[in-house]
């Protein structure tokens, strides 16, 4: 499905034609007849109509079957937090934070928290993406 389809189906599933949103953006019906003959819109008006139908522009451009892009909630960064402190705590006491039997800087420490931290929220990202049900994207 192309830009202009999904656009379209957007607009219908709202209630309005694809020039009447045009209009309530601030876009030209001229937009509206070059994106049906194939041209792409601008990144103004992509982000204009993504913020409009709660869709990402990779739906909108037809790079994602999925509407919406999944987003770490405030409850999730806590969680997230809380397993890689509890990660760290575990390797301090295992003994594993050695390198070459000279224990690990500070300065390291801080890179492995943070290389875990966005290790667990991609995959959070990721588990959200493959286990939220099709009616919910």
């Amino acid at each position: 499905m192309n830009f202009f389809e999904r656009f379209s189906r957007l607009s219908n599933e709202r209630g309005f034609s694809v020039n009447a949103v045009a209009k309530e953006l601030g876009l030209s019906s001229g937009s509206v007849t070059a994106w049906k003959g194939g041209t792409m819109p601008n990144v103004s008006a992509l982000e204009k109509l993504s913020e409009y139908f709660g869709v990402s522009t990779d739906y909108l451009l037809g790079r994602s079957e999925y509407r919406k892009t999944p987003v770490i909630s405030e409850k999730d960064r806590r969680d997230i937090r809380y397993e890689v402190e509890q990660l760290m705590i575990d390797l301090e006491h295992g003994g594993a934070l050695m390198f070459d039997g000279d224990p690990m800087n500070d300065a390291a420490k801080e890179s492995m928290r943070n290389a875990m931290q966005l290790g667990l929220e991609a995959a959070k990202l990721k588990n959200r993406e493959r286990f939220t049900p099709k009616k919910y994207r």
